[in-house]
């Protein structure tokens, strides 16, 4: 569902993503680890069509994101680590305008709204203007837009950004029952506990080279012994750095 072949992308003297391969199946939650300055959200920005690639390619659903960019971007839902939203529309008037971008008909744009807006809990405050909402709730939007149109692929950059533990909650519900309906899910986190309990697999990245993919169990046990995906993310990154003198 999503293939990246031999991806690489280069600011100046920056390698910010380094001969990335990685191949995610239909209906698998793949979680994309990495500290900071990693690579991961350039990753993500040439994944939705954002930024240009210098080398590889990209399919998303079977669609090459440089060469069919209208057939991969409607396929794909995106909530980017930090949401622009506009700031002089409500809610409701920005999530209308996002179904009528994805040709939704009205009918089905407000039966898939009237669902969100339940289960995401923003009938209060929708017909307010963005400009007034607080991070969390222009979060429940940003996803509410992602989530609109149905997507065969989700593209998630933090997604717990600003949301407190109940709406954090919400989210993982969601995208597990988006996992089981057949939605692939592409997430890229800091919050290790997110991805241990979400994830069928993880990749870890580091100075835009990956360092590993597998399940969470795989990196969780070394030589036979159980360690917390926080620790050995830990180990691979410090003895990554390590070996090249870092």
């Amino acid at each position: 569902m999503i293939k990246l072949k031999h991806l690489s992308k280069q600011f100046e003297s920056t390698l910010a993503v380094n001969d990335l391969s990685l191949n995610i199946e239909k209906g698998e939650l793949f979680s994309f680890l990495g500290p900071n300055g990693a690579g991961k959200t350039t990753t993500i920005k040439m994944m939705v069509g954002l930024m240009t690639l210098n080398s590889g390619s990209i399919h998303m659903g079977g669609f090459d994101i440089e060469k069919e960019p209208k057939k991969a971007k409607a396929i794909i839902g995106y909530v980017p680590d930090s949401a622009f939203l506009y700031q002089h529309l409500t809610g409701m008037e920005l999530l209308l305008m996002v179904g009528q971008l994805y040709s939704m008909d009205n009918k089905s744009i407000h039966q898939k709204l009237e669902i969100l807006i339940e289960r995401l809990v923003m009938r209060e405050w929708l017909g307010d203007r963005v400009s007034g909402y607080s991070q969390g709730m222009k979060q429940r939007v940003a996803f509410a837009s992602a989530f609109l149109h149905e997507p065969k692929i989700l593209i998630i950059d933090e997604p717990m950004v600003g949301l407190d533990p109940k709406t954090a909650r919400i989210i993982k519900d969601m995208l597990k029952e988006l996992r089981q309906s057949g939605v692939t899910i592409f997430i890229s986190t800091h919050n290790l506990n997110v991805a241990e309990e979400l994830s069928d697999r993880i990749a870890i990245i580091n100075r835009g080279k990956l360092l590993g993919v597998g399940t969470v169990e795989s990196f969780r046990t070394v030589s036979g012994e159980k360690e917390n995906l926080e620790e050995r993310f830990l180990r691979i990154v410090e003895e990554e750095e390590m070996a090249k003198g870092l």
